[in-house]
């Protein structure tokens, strides 16, 4: 039962990365107002592939919520009709969520696919809350935070209906990033905590502990400010098009440096803890793929940076991170069982 249990949590964990990943080609694709409605994507379940289906048409039959573009505006429609010879204005009203009325084929299906990846890991996420009702009497933490998963989930699916409302507010995309990485680690502590053997770890003399969490702190400290780099240039794009990626170098902002100047300190932090590691043999093994997400990340940064922003190197540059992050959490809760079974010897 628990070996089936973690599996269904590293399935749920996965496929929360991949909503991760689908995230973030749509903020590089500039697809996140491809659906201006939550949950459905113009009134429909499965959205237009055509303008024509967003226009006025006669003799057609709407359902109550169904949303066409009339004039530049939003209009939804107030009740199950069929439309007649003319436009009736009585029969809709007018979208108050926002004034955006867009529409473009290739953002609509990629923010669509987007919340289909987020359904389905919802969907994963309730299978693994269902599954852990059979640990409460044995592990009442096991069905706690996995039920807390599902609420997390719901949570962040409301921010991202927020997020569309707003019209992609920065504030509340870095919330939605940030919350993304809160049920990473959940899963995360639900992986660990039911791993057959915790006790058969690594064992540290040294209180290790501090400093993984100050490189797990600095990482998310980096997360957040990438986040607002980023936003700096969404907002030049949206000034001057895309060659905002080829000038943006020429009036850059204080968030860049920034940035770039913690993503030395992070390093930094890392390979001391990698270096302490090593010289004392304490056997956390995972440091390597912290060293080697670190590197690939750096590496990432400098094309974005050198190289005008070759194609897919925004989104990978955000799922790195997210590894990062996932991996040095883990580092974290390793360090912690490490510390306890220390103090019981």
């Amino acid at each position: 039962m628990q070996k089936n249990f973690r599996k269904i949590a590293k399935i749920s964990l996965v496929l929360v990365y991949l909503v991760i990943i689908a995230g973030a080609v749509v903020r590089m694709t500039g697809s996140g107002m491809g659906c201006p409605d939550w949950p459905k994507c113009f009134g429909h379940y499965i959205p237009p592939t055509d303008i024509s289906e967003l226009q006025w048409r006669s003799d057609t039959e709407i359902k109550k919520g169904q949303i066409i573009i009339v004039d530049q505006t939003l209009m939804v429609a107030a009740k199950d009709f069929r439309t007649g010879d003319m436009y009736d204005e009585s029969n809709w009203k007018r979208y108050t969520k926002h004034d955006y009325a867009q529409f473009n084929v290739a953002h609509t299906w990629t923010e669509y696919i987007n919340r289909l990846c987020g359904a389905l890991a919802g969907l994963a996420t309730l299978v693994l809350a269902v599954a852990s009702i059979s640990f409460y009497k044995q592990n009442k933490k096991i069905t706690f935070f996995s039920w807390l998963v599902v609420f997390g989930m719901g949570f962040q699916a409301w921010l991202g209906a927020t997020v569309v409302y707003s019209v992609l507010e920065p504030v509340k995309i870095t919330v939605h990033m940030i919350m993304a990485l809160v049920i990473v680690a959940l899963l995360l502590y639900i992986i660990h905590i039911t791993k057959k053997n915790v006790s058969a770890g690594p064992r540290s003399p040294l209180n290790i502990l501090p400093l993984m969490a100050l490189a797990l702190f600095m990482t998310l400290v980096q997360i957040i400010l990438g986040t607002q780099v980023r936003q700096l240039v969404d907002d030049r794009i949206d000034l001057v098009g895309e060659a905002a990626k080829n000038l943006w170098m020429s009036n850059i902002g204080w968030e860049f440096y920034l940035h770039r100047s913690f993503s030395i300190l992070v390093v930094v932090l890392n390979l001391v803890l990698a270096l302490r590691i090593y010289r004392h043999k304490l056997g956390f093994s995972k440091i390597n793929w912290v060293l080697a997400l670190i590197g690939f990340e750096v590496l990432t940064g400098i094309a974005m940076y050198y190289l005008d922003f070759p194609f897919a190197s925004q989104p990978l540059h955000l799922v790195l991170a997210s590894l990062l992050f996932g991996v040095q959490f883990y580092l974290v809760l390793e360090a912690i069982s490490s510390r306890k079974r220390s103090k019981s010897l």
